[in-house]
C-alpha cells in the first residue's frame, strides 16, 4: 500500500518560509510558523516553502503558479490538490509532536482527532522522552547490542509497562536501575482474515514489536505493513527450529471458517 504523502518532520528555525494572503487563515499559518521559529517573508524572497493563503481564486492560483515556477514547495491553503506539502494538526508534549494529516482532504477530521488525542497523552509525556535521551549512554552501556536495547525499550514502553507513556511514568533512572536483559519470544498466529482492521489487539502489539516475522507467501502486505519497518520480513513455509533472538512472529492464514 503506497502512502498518499510521506510525513516529515522540518525544523524551520531561523529559515524564510513565504506567505502570502491576509486575514484569519493567513494568521493561523503565520502563528504556526512563528512556533517554529521561521522567518516569514515575501513572495520575492529567497526561500524552499511557501504558504498561499489568499482567498480570490485567480491570484492564489497565479501566485501558485509563479512560486511552483522557481521550485519552492507550496502549501495552498483549502486547494489541497495544488499543495506540495500539508500541515497537519498538532499535539505538543514537549519535544513529543504528534502530527495528524489527512493529505488536505479534511481538516475538520484532523482537528477532531486532535482533540481526542490531546485528552489521551498526558502531560508528562515530554518529561519521558527527555528522560529517555538522557540514558542514551547508560542504555549503550547496559544493552551495547541495538535489537537488544531497543527491545528492553520497548518492553518498558508497552502498556503495563514501567515506562507506560500513557500511564504517565516517567522514572527512566529507576528503570534503569533494575531493568534485565529481555527473554526471547515466539508469537504464533493464525490470521482468518486477510484485512489488517481484523487484527487483534495482541496481534497487532505482537507486529509491532517484533524483531523478524515469518510468514507464509499467502500473508497480505496489508499485514505485514503492520510491522515495524525496520522488522526483517522472511517468507517460509514453516518457523525454523532456531528463529533467531529477540521477538519474532509467525504468522499463518486460515479463512475458511
Amino acid at each position: 500500500m503506497s502512502l498518499a504523502s510521506l510525513p516529515l518532520f522540518v525544523r524551520l528555525n531561523g529559515r524564510p518560509v513565504i506567505l502570502l494572503g491576509e486575514g484569519e487563515p493567513a494568521e493561523a499559518k503565520h502563528r504556526l510558523l512563528d512556533r517554529a521559529g521561521a522567518v516569514v517573508v515575501g513572495e520575492g524572497a529567497q526561500a524552499s516553502l511557501a504558504i498561499v493563503a489568499i482567498e480570490d481564486e485567480e491570484e492564489a492560483q497565479a501566485a501558485i503558479a509563479r512560486l511552483k515556477a522557481r521550485g519552492v514547495l507550496v502549501n495552498a491553503v483549502d486547494r489541497p490538490a495544488a499543495c506540495d506539502f500539508t500541515l497537519p494538526a498538532i499535539v505538543e508534549r514537549g519535544p513529543v509532536i504528534v502530527a495528524i494529516g489527512t493529505g488536505g482532504v479534511s481538516a475538520g477530521l484532523a482537528a477532531a482527532l486532535r482533540q481526542r488525542l490531546e485528552t489521551l497523552l498526558p502531560a508528562g509525556l515530554g518529561t519521558l522522552a527527555e528522560g529517555l535521551y538522557a540514558a542514551r549512554a547508560a542504555l549503550r552501556a547496559r544493552f551495547p547490542d541495538g535489537a537488544e536495547r531497543r527491545r528492553a525499550i520497548g518492553a518498558a514502553l508497552s502498556p503495563g509497562g514501567p515506562l507506560d507513556p500513557l500511564a504517565g511514568e516517567t522514572g527512566v533512572d529507576a528503570w534503569l536501575d533494575g531493568v534485565a536483559r529481555p527473554a526471547a519470544t515466539v508469537a504464533a498466529f493464525v490470521l482468518t482474515s486477510h484485512d489488517p482492521d481484523d487484527l487483534t489487539l495482541r496481534q497487532a502489539r505482537a507486529l509491532a514489536a517484533a524483531d523478524r516475522v515469518y510468514h507464509r507467501a499467502d500473508v497480505p502486505p496489508a499485514i505485514l505493513d503492520r510491522a515495524r519497518a525496520d522488522a526483517v520480513r522472511i517468507e517460509s513455509d514453516a518457523l525454523p527450529a532456531e528463529p533467531g533472538e529477540g521477538q519474532i512472529v509467525d504468522l499463518t492464514m486460515d479463512t475458511r471458517a
